[in-house]
């Protein structure tokens, strides 16, 4: 039996049972496919493909066009996961206007089930707007990599007093502007659990502690697919980064040696039509 679908309701409803709930990356058709097959309730399709996809050295430049292609593959891929689009850089930062028409491509073209952006106090309004179009909203807060050279580089958040009570504030603001749901990047654990404790919308952790109501990785990292660097809150689940080349590799040695394509791996002619090319 293929798992059901959850939706922005029973989340809440997770949160207040104490039930913890998991969201990963995926990218693509055959990644959104195993994720699906998988028990992870939710699929982020994250700005991140455009470091481990793409290829681009941060997020920033990925654009709505990019994102709304790599959206309906996981969608195509993944009919009983929950789906989370994110919305680039630029794509709702000029007006409520610009965010609602954006967020609108996302469910509508893209098929996903939510939409979720970066930022805390400062887009409350954006979310607000969103939200009273009828799209449920995650929010993001803590590290938001889209604005990382504001934040000085990839670094903890809520380190001292004042920047943790901007957080828990950041998260306030967001429950109030009718967001479902919140991801809390790079943050101490006490401070993940003090915004946990304060918000009755759920908190999704990444590199946050243990505290939040769900936790969240990127595929990639996880599975040791994305080699440039690995953040320390990522636990490697699997290394298939040297199976695959070892792999590849296992294939031109056989090529080279003609021990490959085998006979089951070809097709037959027969001899009496063969006969007559000669």
């Amino acid at each position: 039996m293929p798992k059901k679908k959850v939706n922005v309701i029973q989340l809440k409803e997770m949160k207040q049972a104490g039930q913890k709930f998991h969201m990963v990356t995926a990218y693509d058709y055959p990644t959104a496919m195993l994720v699906d097959k998988s028990e992870v309730e939710l699929i982020l399709v994250g700005d991140s493909l455009g470091m481990t996809v793409l290829g681009y050295s941060n997020t920033v430049p990925v654009t709505m066009e990019e994102m709304l292609h790599h959206i309906k593959a996981v969608v195509r891929g993944a009919p009983n996961t929950f789906i989370v689009g994110d919305m680039p850089f630029g794509s709702y930062n000029e007006s409520k206007e610009q965010a609602i028409r954006n967020a609108t491509r996302i469910m509508k073209e893209g098929g996903a089930d939510c939409v979720k952006l970066e930022g805390g106090q400062e887009v409350a309004e954006i979310v607000q707007a969103i939200v009273k179009a009828g799209i449920p909203v995650m929010g993001h807060i803590g590290l938001t990599p889209q604005t990382v050279s504001q934040l000085g580089g990839f670094k903890v958040q809520g380190k001292d007093a004042e920047g943790a009570r901007k957080l828990i504030d950041d998260a306030k603001s967001l429950e109030q502007a009718g967001a479902f749901s919140v991801v809390v990047e790079c943050v101490p654990t006490p401070i993940s659990k003090l915004i946990t404790e304060k918000v009755s919308i759920p908190t999704l952790g990444i590199g946050a502690g243990i505290e939040c109501d769900a936790q969240v990785l990127v595929f990639h990292d996880m599975m040791g697919l994305f080699e440039r660097f690995t953040p320390k809150f990522v636990k490697q689940y699997a290394n298939l980064s040297p199976v695959i080349v070892d792999a590849l590799n296992t294939w031109v040695k056989e090529v080279r040696a003609g021990e490959f394509p085998e006979e089951k791996h070809s097709f037959t002619f027969k001899a009496e039509g063969l006969d007559r090319l000669y």
